[in-house]
């Protein structure tokens, strides 16, 4: 009976300290966070490299919306003739991946 007992206090002195060390570390977790996981919360953008690019639309296109989406911008044209054109370009380099032509259906 007195080895049950004496169990009984060992295993609840580990789970009282090892509650408390929990606590502690999502404290100190909380209060001492890296520059980057700040930055990230505060969702301001990572701009690493400037860069300059120039995009070539076709003749009489216009630019009717541009958006954002993660790290791609996507721009939507609308062509001579009554087509639009979707262009993708990747915000970190300038360049443009990709191009999706919408024709309407006769």
């Amino acid at each position: 009976m007195r080895g049950l007992k004496s169990l009984v206090i060992v295993l609840g002195v580990l789970l009282v300290g090892g509650m408390a060390a929990l606590v502690a570390a999502i404290a100190w977790r909380g209060t001492h966070r890296p520059p980057d996981a700040i930055a990230i919360d505060r969702a301001a953008p990572a701009v690493r490299v400037p860069f300059e690019s120039a995009a070539d639309l076709p003749p009489g296109a216009e630019i009717i919306a541009v958006q954002a989406e993660g790290e791609r911008l996507v721009v939507q044209l609308r062509l001579g003739g009554g087509a639009r054109q979707i262009l993708i370009f990747d915000m970190r380099s300038g360049a443009r991946l990709g191009a999706i032509e919408l024709r309407p259906q006769p």
